[in-house]
């Protein structure tokens, strides 16, 4: 990756999105840290990027928003000149069965998870086109693929992120910039923490790696598609779920 850089990470006050911006995080970079709901969290994880040499910038809005996606890039593009590197990461879980779900459940999910992708990718894309470079990289989820009972808007969000990743890839490769995902498997977060104990032992022995995944295990993933060493990779999804789901 060169010096100076202009980095993007949705969602980033914790969890994933936080190891992904602390790991992005080196001299002369700029880390545009977005958060929608806590902005304690957000400020503990600038201390981290400042701590790597980075510099943080906290920029809290609802990627569901149009209108606050479209203002948020235009302040950043303002005041750092360019976009390098965006990583959608933001998402939230609304869990029932689907003969429980609300509409509500639904469209929360869709909203931020897969709107919010499509949004700011748009958002930023007319930047990179011009300064012909750009890496975009989307968190999907081995839920995405696979599926999981109570789970049918996030599975749905996340295998839509799919088709988004290898469609704007398409599009965009021409432009030297690429289009790529990241799919967790069972990581251990604030959202993942949040499932029954009986649940968690039993994702356990579908894991054949017999651990579940750190944050850092993604984040590694999306430092090396964010690099110029992945400059001839576009389309494609990386699995980071320690053998979970082989495809």
């Amino acid at each position: 990756m060169s010096e100076q850089r202009v980095i993007v990470v949705t969602g980033a006050s914790r969890g994933i999105g936080r190891a992904i911006a602390v790991a992005l995080a080196a001299p002369g970079h700029d880390i545009i840290v977005n958060y929608h709901s806590n902005p304690k969290a957000a400020e503990e994880t600038a201390a981290a990027i400042e701590a790597r040499g980075g510099t943080p910038h906290l920029r809290p809005f609802d990627v569901s928003d149009p209108e606050a996606v479209k203002d948020a890039f235009k302040e950043i593009t303002k005041a750092c000149g360019r976009v390098d590197v965006l990583v959608n990461n933001a998402g939230i879980t609304k869990d029932n069965l689907v003969a429980l779900m609300k509409p509500a459940e639904w469209d929360e999910v869709l909203n931020t998870n897969l709107k919010g992708a499509f949004l700011c990718s748009q958002a930023v894309v007319k930047t990179m086109m011009r300064q012909r470079y750009g890496r975009i990289i989307n968190v999907t989820s081995v839920v995405g693929v696979i599926g999981n009972a109570g789970q049918c808007n996030y599975a749905a969000a996340k295998a839509g992120i799919l088709g988004l990743t290898r469609s704007m890839a398409r599009e965009l490769i021409s432009r030297n910039i690429t289009v790529n995902a990241v799919a967790p498997g069972y990581i251990e977060t604030d959202m993942t923490q949040k499932l029954p104990e009986k649940a968690r032992e039993a994702l356990l022995p579908q894991i054949p790696a017999g651990r579940v995944g750190a944050p850092e295990d993604v984040a590694a993933a999306v430092n090396f598609l964010a690099s110029d060493a992945a400059g001839y990779i576009t389309g494609q999804v990386i699995h980071v779920n320690g053998g979970m789901y082989m495809g």
